[in-house]
């Protein structure tokens, strides 16, 4: 892919190296010609390579954007700060995500859970994720689906243990479930603080837990490194019956937070939606 966009690119600029040498030779056969409108014609052919040769560097390709969005919700992240600011509506979570496998098609599959600060080894809610480009038929940059675990007791904590304690790669493809949900991102425009946003399709996806029968999903993700994620389910009637009310949870990476902060008192609730 990047070999045929190179080719593209370097045809490019031979073009316009063509066009402002024949703009030069018809010149100076006109009578046109002087040193200083040769200098120019340099100078343009220089600045229009350069220019044509940055963009070139500068595009992504459909799976630089999937290893992008992996690598921003890889590692650990806390909702300490939001806590502390409306403790009412927020608690203090930990967010951890970090690679699993990698598919034969390129996808990347990440262990995800999320968990309690109090309680890092006791996660409520553990899931697989599978990151790849969006389907070229769509208008976005990258398909975030997410998948049950067959044994979610195996995989608790996974990405805190060391590699020959975890389940290895082909027992994770293994145990890869039932589809969840999926979430097509696309890149920010200019001027917003996020990378990539986006959300569940229109009408969500089935859920059944705490009396919901649909779920959807809103995610961004930040420069800085913060995720922001808002899941809610709705009863038949439309009525919300978990998650957030008041906006998306910001999770923020730990080194972005000290000690301290990760670690005060706060508010805890013994169970979530899992």
């Amino acid at each position: 892919m990047w070999q045929g966009k190179a080719r593209q690119g370097s045809l490019s600029v031979f073009l316009f190296l063509r066009i402002i040498s024949r703009m030069g030779r018809d010149s100076a056969e006109e009578g046109g010609g002087s040193r200083a409108g040769g200098l120019v014609l340099k100078a343009l052919v220089l600045l229009g390579g350069a220019l044509l040769l940055k963009k070139l560097r500068k595009s992504k390709t459909r799976w630089d954007h999937a290893r992008v969005v992996a690598e921003a919700l890889s590692g650990e992240k806390f909702s300490r700060e939001q806590a502390c600011r409306d403790p009412d509506n927020y608690f203090n979570l930990r967010m951890l995500s970090c690679p699993a496998t990698e598919l034969v098609d390129g996808s990347r599959i990440l262990y995800f859970e999320q968990a309690f600060w109090r309680t890092p080894e006791k996660p409520f809610r553990q899931r697989f994720y599978m990151v790849k480009p969006c389907p070229k038929e769509l208008r976005c940059d990258v398909e975030l689906s997410s998948y049950a675990i067959r044994d979610v007791e195996e995989y608790k904590n996974f990405c805190d243990r060391s590699k020959d304690q975890r389940p290895q790669p082909e027992e994770v493809i293994e145990d890869i479930a039932e589809h969840l949900t999926t979430i097509h991102l696309s890149r920010c425009e200019r001027g917003k603080r996020c990378l990539y946003e986006g959300s569940t399709p229109l009408g969500g996806f089935p859920n059944t837990w705490n009396g919901a029968s649909y779920c959807t999903t809103e995610l961004s993700i930040h420069k800085n490194g913060e995720v922001h994620t808002w899941d809610r389910g709705y009863d038949d009637e439309g009525n919300q019956v978990w998650g957030a009310k008041e906006g998306p949870y910001e999770f923020k990476p730990a080194q972005a937070l000290g000690y301290s902060d990760m670690f005060s008192p706060l508010n805890f609730s013994p169970a979530l939606q899992s």
